[in-house]
């Protein structure tokens, strides 16, 4: 893996340019694949490494949604939001990177080993920390920066009031970054840090939609009107219908879904596999579904229609 390792002195050319701003900045980089493009928008997602369901789900879909819009995402490949927000970005089929508290040559933690890989070929994976340097606890604080600082902005999707991704947020207002964080529920101990957030000025990102325009990337504003705000007109047979009512952002089990719905087992399952194959829902884990951000304008019929555009 060693003859795979690039490395970008500060002194040379090739070094990003957002880092040289730092006074702190890395003396050098250790990459494996590529370094973010810099001349294309890149946002930092961030957030919980116990974060829950609804946290990991979010950071997937607005990485997701992000992404398609050409905006590279950044993070630190942690378990919970950081992978989420990875793993978003490469459905999406972009190219995301992850900043390292150890060598590039050390995939940690363990659990994102096929992203650790895969980003090696749609980005990369970098560090400041030579290679065979292991991932010590005090590593990573003095990573957020660098994740920050190759970023425009920043997301902080869940976060308890002491936690590593406000280190990340501090660094980002530091070097002039723009900070958004996911409003979450008041008393919710994982929504604490991004409540503070948002009253110390953050911008309240309930919508991908919002991130974009105050960025202003792209330029394109009735572009991205188009992808996000327009109504697709679409008719669902009543049972499809039904399931896809029950469904919302935070995962439910197959079990939860058939005493909302009321549906025999086999029903159940049929609805789900078409609004899964027809991108209205997602499998996030083993019989555990979400409905997907799609804005639909639904017609209810009685009559068992399949999925159809209505022009």
């Amino acid at each position: 893996m060693s003859e795979n390792i690039k490395i970008y002195k500060k002194t040379e050319e090739g070094y990003p340019k957002t880092l040289l701003q730092l006074p702190d900045a890395p003396s050098r980089l250790y990459v494996l694949g590529e370094l973010p493009d810099p001349m294309r928008p890149a946002i930092a997602i961030v957030g919980a490494r116990n974060c829950s369901s609804y946290g990991k789900n979010m950071a997937y879909e607005y990485a997701r949604i992000l992404t398609q819009r050409g905006i590279q995402v950044i993070s630190g490949l942690a378990r919970g939001v950081d992978a989420a927000a990875h793993a978003g970005a490469l459905a999406a089929g972009g190219k995301t990177y992850g900043v390292m508290g150890c060598g590039v040559d050390f995939c940690y933690p363990t659990s994102s080993r096929k992203l650790y890989h895969v980003m090696q070929q749609q980005g990369g994976i970098l560090s400041e920390f030579a290679p065979g340097t292991p991932p010590l606890s005090y590593h990573f604080p003095l990573r957020n920066r660098i994740i920050s600082g190759l970023s425009g902005a920043i997301l902080v999707v869940e976060a308890k009031e002491k936690s590593g991704s406000l280190i990340t947020a501090d660094a980002a207002l530091e070097q002039g970054r723009t900070v958004f964080a996911l409003p979450g529920r008041a008393g919710d101990l994982l929504s604490e840090g991004c409540n503070r957030l948002i009253y110390q000025g953050a911008i309240p990102a309930w919508k991908p939609e919002i991130i974009l325009e105050e960025m202003e990337w792209t330029g394109k504003k009735e572009i991205i009107q188009e992808d996000f705000t327009q109504e697709k007109k679409i008719v669902l047979a009543r049972e499809d219908d039904l399931v896809y009512s029950c469904l919302d952002l935070n995962p439910k089990a197959v079990s939860q879904l058939q005493d909302e719905t009321g549906l025999p087992s086999g029903s159940l399952l049929k609805s789900l596999y078409y609004l899964t194959a027809k991108d209205l829902a997602r499998e996030v884990w083993q019989n555990y579904y979400i409905r997907t951000e799609k804005r639909l304008s639904l017609i209810h019929i009685s009559e068992p229609t399949r999925l159809r555009r209505i022009s």
